[in-house]
């Protein structure tokens, strides 16, 4: 207990105060509640110890010998550096993780809002006022929908407007569906119009942009699966085919070289420029490039939107690399016994 309350503020001395507000707001859209600073404390001795790490079996060998002056002005940019380094790298990931999290948690709200939209019409023409229709619909199968709109209700029944209450949910998640369907809603509760009527059309909208949707999905497959041949199945087998003609090709100059210190040839054969190791090292590079891309680009054509893609850049790569090794394998078996 002492020690995550030592954390805990620890942590919270690497946030500034005047963007707390704002990281509580990006945690709360990804469904954490608090901020868990104690993980900001956590983060800074965990990339201490990498930084130990790199530092004392890399950088130091290379310069024991120098003077200590020298010594300690590098030890101290290159500790600054590094640890700098790996904090925004660790600090990216979760963004990046949470970004998804953000994004998939926007998708469920768009699914689960004509159902919930509908309950809510259904309690209008019961009897029932609006306020009370807003938290008598709610569900749990409408899942993170039911938490948002019980935020809200509890706001409104405890004397908030319900306009505000309204408007920041709209404001909290970014989401033209949601937002488009919600300021109908509230400009229909200010001019006192029939409320029923407009919850009624915001469905058949919302039902029908579904349906599109999922139309162009379907009409982008084709896309989607020639992106996905081309990354996970041609692209590997084609690194590795030019990696066993690079190996064969750096064989035969080097016996042709031999052959010409006993003969007199007309040419001269020199050593490739090219290592084979060298080219490897290239291909699981570019094949990494090109995997990340492509899922970006495989979710803005099926999806519209890169966050949806972000997911799926690990499984491109493991893909994509684990077949060029085992081409390379095969390959390397075939062309060894010619």
């Amino acid at each position: 207990m002492a020690d995550t309350l030592y954390l805990e503020k620890f942590g919270q001395a690497f946030v500034p105060k005047k963007f707390r507000s704002e990281l509580k707001n990006f945690l709360f859209k990804a469904g954490i509640d608090q901020v868990p600073y104690k993980y900001f404390g956590l983060l800074f001795w965990v990339t201490l110890v990498l930084t130990y790490l790199i530092y004392f079996s890399v950088i130091f060998k290379a310069i024991s010998d120098m003077n200590s002056m020298i010594i300690l002005v590098v030890t101290f940019l290159a500790w600054f550096i590094i640890q700098t380094i790996l904090s925004f790298l660790i600090i990216m990931g979760v963004y990046v993780y949470l970004t998804v999290q953000i994004y998939n948690r926007t998708k469920i709200i768009e699914g689960a809002l004509p159902d919930y939209l509908t309950l809510v019409s259904t309690n209008l023409k019961g009897g029932l006022s609006f306020e009370k229709s807003l938290w008598a619909a709610i569900k749990p199968e409408f899942g993170i929908l039911a938490k948002e709109v019980t935020l809200v209700s509890k706001k409104v029944l405890t004397g908030n407007d319900v306009k505000e209450s309204l408007e920041e949910l709209s404001n909290k998640y970014n989401s033209p569906i949601l937002r488009r369907s919600l300021n109908l809603i509230i400009g229909e509760l200010e001019s006192g119009g029939r409320i029923v009527e407009v919850i009624d059309r915001v469905i058949s909208n919302l039902k029908k942009s579904t349906i599109l949707k999922q139309e162009m999905e379907a009409a982008t497959v084709t896309y989607t699966i020639f992106m996905v041949a081309i990354v996970v199945f041609i692209t590997p087998a084609l690194f590795a085919l030019s990696q066993q003609l690079l190996e064969i090709i750096i064989g035969v100059t080097q016996q042709l070289g031999g052959s010409a210190g006993s003969t007199a040839l007309p040419i001269k054969i020199g050593e490739a420029s090219i290592k084979p190791s060298d080219f490897r090292t290239f291909s699981i590079t570019a094949m990494i490039i090109i995997s990340t891309f492509s899922a970006m680009i495989v979710s803005i054509i099926s999806r519209g939107n890169v966050k949806g893609g972000l997911k799926f850049i690990p499984l491109f790569i493991i893909a994509t690399l684990t077949l060029f090794f085992i081409a390379s394998a095969v390959l390397g078996s075939l062309f060894g016994q010619l």
